[in-house]
Protein backbone atom coordinates (compact mmCIF):
# COMPACT_ATOMS: atom_id res chain seq x y z
CA UNK A 1 0.00 0.00 0.00
CA UNK A 2 1.03 3.37 -1.07
CA UNK A 3 0.56 5.23 2.27
CA UNK A 4 1.72 8.39 1.00
CA UNK A 5 -1.02 8.05 -2.16
CA UNK A 6 -3.98 7.24 -0.19
CA UNK A 7 -3.53 10.29 2.05
CA UNK A 8 -3.08 12.47 -0.84
CA UNK A 9 -6.71 10.74 -2.61
CA UNK A 10 -8.14 11.05 0.89
CA UNK A 11 -7.29 14.96 1.51
CA UNK A 12 -8.33 16.21 -1.73
CA UNK A 13 -11.96 14.01 -1.91
CA UNK A 14 -12.40 15.49 1.80
CA UNK A 15 -11.62 18.68 0.41
CA UNK A 16 -13.78 18.77 -3.09
CA UNK A 17 -16.37 17.09 -1.00
CA UNK A 18 -16.48 19.99 1.70
CA UNK A 19 -16.08 22.95 -1.02
CA UNK A 20 -19.54 21.23 -2.97
CA UNK A 21 -21.05 21.27 0.37
CA UNK A 22 -20.50 24.70 1.35
CA UNK A 23 -21.51 25.87 -2.00
CA UNK A 24 -24.88 25.05 -0.82
CA UNK A 25 -24.90 27.90 1.53
CA UNK A 26 -24.64 30.61 -1.34
CA UNK A 27 -28.02 29.09 -2.75
CA UNK A 28 -31.22 31.22 -2.65
CA UNK A 29 -32.92 30.94 0.85
CA UNK A 30 -36.27 30.26 -0.65
CA UNK A 31 -34.03 27.53 -2.10
CA UNK A 32 -32.45 26.15 0.50
CA UNK A 33 -35.66 26.29 2.39
CA UNK A 34 -37.69 24.12 0.20
CA UNK A 35 -39.95 21.14 1.72
CA UNK A 36 -39.63 18.46 -0.44
CA UNK A 37 -42.99 16.79 -1.80
CA UNK A 38 -42.19 13.22 -0.15
CA UNK A 39 -41.69 15.86 3.34
CA UNK A 40 -38.20 15.07 3.64
CA UNK A 41 -35.51 17.36 4.73
CA UNK A 42 -34.95 20.82 3.40
CA UNK A 43 -31.90 21.63 2.27
CA UNK A 44 -30.68 23.77 4.84
CA UNK A 45 -31.58 21.29 7.25
CA UNK A 46 -29.45 18.46 5.19
CA UNK A 47 -26.85 21.29 5.91
CA UNK A 48 -27.70 21.24 9.48
CA UNK A 49 -27.38 17.40 9.59
CA UNK A 50 -24.23 16.59 7.72
CA UNK A 51 -22.48 18.97 10.14
CA UNK A 52 -24.27 16.78 13.28
CA UNK A 53 -22.90 13.88 12.16
CA UNK A 54 -19.82 15.51 11.16
CA UNK A 55 -19.02 16.11 14.38
CA UNK A 56 -20.02 12.63 15.67
CA UNK A 57 -17.64 11.17 12.98
CA UNK A 58 -14.79 13.31 13.99
CA UNK A 59 -14.92 12.98 17.70
CA UNK A 60 -14.21 8.94 17.36
CA UNK A 61 -11.89 9.94 13.90
CA UNK A 62 -9.50 12.48 16.29
CA UNK A 63 -10.17 9.21 19.58
CA UNK A 64 -9.08 6.99 17.19
CA UNK A 65 -6.16 9.11 15.69
CA UNK A 66 -4.82 9.18 19.18
CA UNK A 67 -5.52 5.38 20.05
CA UNK A 68 -3.49 4.83 16.77
CA UNK A 69 -0.37 6.58 17.56
CA UNK A 70 -0.46 5.18 20.70
CA UNK A 71 -0.92 1.75 19.33
CA UNK A 72 2.39 2.20 16.98
CA UNK A 73 4.57 0.77 20.00
CA UNK A 74 5.76 -3.10 19.57
CA UNK A 75 3.61 -3.09 16.09
CA UNK A 76 4.62 -3.69 12.31
CA UNK A 77 3.34 -0.95 10.41
CA UNK A 78 5.46 -1.95 7.49
CA UNK A 79 3.66 -5.54 7.52
CA UNK A 80 0.57 -3.86 8.07
CA UNK A 81 1.31 -1.54 5.12
CA UNK A 82 2.13 -4.63 3.05
CA UNK A 83 -1.23 -6.33 3.40
CA UNK A 84 -3.84 -3.25 3.14
CA UNK A 85 -6.12 -2.55 0.81
CA UNK A 86 -8.38 0.21 1.10
CA UNK A 87 -12.04 -0.98 0.53
CA UNK A 88 -13.07 1.96 -1.21
CA UNK A 89 -16.07 -0.03 -3.48
CA UNK A 90 -17.23 -1.42 0.07
CA UNK A 91 -17.45 2.74 1.12
CA UNK A 92 -19.10 3.69 -1.93
CA UNK A 93 -22.13 2.52 -1.06
CA UNK A 94 -22.47 4.87 1.51
CA UNK A 95 -22.24 7.69 -0.60
CA UNK A 96 -25.00 6.51 -2.72
CA UNK A 97 -28.51 7.92 -1.57
CA UNK A 98 -31.38 5.53 -1.38
CA UNK A 99 -28.45 2.80 -1.88
CA UNK A 100 -29.63 1.15 0.73
CA UNK A 101 -32.32 1.76 4.51
CA UNK A 102 -30.21 4.26 6.72
CA UNK A 103 -31.86 4.11 10.23
CA UNK A 104 -30.50 7.53 11.84
CA UNK A 105 -29.92 8.01 15.64
CA UNK A 106 -32.99 11.25 16.87
CA UNK A 107 -30.14 12.76 17.90
CA UNK A 108 -28.86 13.08 14.16
CA UNK A 109 -32.19 14.64 13.18
CA UNK A 110 -31.37 18.45 12.76
CA UNK A 111 -32.69 21.32 14.65
CA UNK A 112 -31.91 24.84 12.70
CA UNK A 113 -33.63 26.03 15.78
CA UNK A 114 -30.52 25.84 17.40
CA UNK A 115 -27.74 27.29 15.27
CA UNK A 116 -27.57 30.09 12.92
CA UNK A 117 -26.74 28.57 9.29
CA UNK A 118 -23.64 30.90 9.05
CA UNK A 119 -22.45 29.30 12.45
CA UNK A 120 -23.29 26.10 10.77
CA UNK A 121 -20.75 26.87 7.91
CA UNK A 122 -18.41 27.67 9.73
CA UNK A 123 -18.05 24.95 11.53
CA UNK A 124 -18.26 23.26 8.72
CA UNK A 125 -15.06 24.41 7.54
CA UNK A 126 -13.37 23.87 10.56
CA UNK A 127 -14.02 20.45 10.62
CA UNK A 128 -12.68 19.91 7.09
CA UNK A 129 -9.65 21.18 9.19
CA UNK A 130 -9.73 19.16 12.13
CA UNK A 131 -9.94 15.80 9.67
CA UNK A 132 -7.17 16.42 7.45
CA UNK A 133 -5.44 17.90 11.05
CA UNK A 134 -6.04 13.85 12.30
CA UNK A 135 -5.16 12.94 8.51
CA UNK A 136 -1.58 15.05 9.14
CA UNK A 137 -0.91 13.18 12.53
CA UNK A 138 -0.74 9.75 10.64
CA UNK A 139 1.31 10.13 7.76
CA UNK A 140 2.98 7.07 7.75
CA UNK A 141 0.39 4.74 7.90
CA UNK A 142 -0.57 4.67 11.49
CA UNK A 143 -4.03 5.04 10.83
CA UNK A 144 -4.50 1.27 9.94
CA UNK A 145 -3.16 0.47 13.78
CA UNK A 146 -7.12 0.99 15.26
CA UNK A 147 -10.49 0.08 14.70
CA UNK A 148 -13.50 1.01 15.41
CA UNK A 149 -16.92 -0.76 14.90
CA UNK A 150 -18.97 1.03 12.44
CA UNK A 151 -22.66 -0.14 12.18
CA UNK A 152 -23.89 1.15 9.22
CA UNK A 153 -24.73 -0.70 6.32
CA UNK A 154 -22.75 -3.44 8.39
CA UNK A 155 -19.40 -2.07 7.39
CA UNK A 156 -18.16 -3.37 10.69
CA UNK A 157 -14.04 -2.36 11.73
CA UNK A 158 -12.59 0.45 10.27
CA UNK A 159 -9.90 2.24 10.60
CA UNK A 160 -8.91 6.18 10.85
CA UNK A 161 -8.30 6.46 7.20
CA UNK A 162 -11.62 4.71 6.68
CA UNK A 163 -13.74 6.50 8.32
CA UNK A 164 -12.58 9.77 6.99
CA UNK A 165 -13.52 8.55 3.57
CA UNK A 166 -16.85 7.75 5.57
CA UNK A 167 -16.92 11.00 6.72
CA UNK A 168 -16.79 12.44 3.43
CA UNK A 169 -18.81 9.76 1.80
CA UNK A 170 -22.05 10.20 3.99
CA UNK A 171 -21.49 14.35 3.03
CA UNK A 172 -21.61 13.18 -0.77
CA UNK A 173 -24.76 10.89 -0.71
CA UNK A 174 -26.85 14.32 1.09
CA UNK A 175 -25.56 16.11 -1.88
CA UNK A 176 -27.18 13.99 -4.20
CA UNK A 177 -30.47 14.72 -1.66
CA UNK A 178 -29.59 18.54 -1.78
CA UNK A 179 -29.48 18.21 -5.68
CA UNK A 180 -33.23 15.90 -5.40
CA UNK A 181 -34.60 18.73 -3.85
CA UNK A 182 -33.51 21.43 -6.22
CA UNK A 183 -34.83 19.53 -8.89
CA UNK A 184 -37.60 19.25 -7.19
CA UNK A 185 -38.40 22.48 -6.57
CA UNK A 186 -37.18 24.16 -10.27
CA UNK A 187 -40.07 21.82 -11.32
CA UNK A 188 -42.40 22.55 -8.84
CA UNK A 189 -41.73 26.28 -10.05
CA UNK A 190 -42.66 25.83 -13.22
CA UNK A 191 -45.96 23.95 -13.32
Amino acid sequence: MDIASLLAELKSYLTETFALVDAWFDQPAALRAYRPVDLGWTIDEVLAHIDLTNHYLLILIEKGTAKALANTQGRDLAAELATYQFPSQKLAAIGVLHGFAWARPDHMQPHLNQRPLPAIRQQLRDQLGQALGCLDQLPHGEGLLYQTTMSVNDLGKLNVYEYAYFLAQHARRHLTQMQENAAEAASASQA
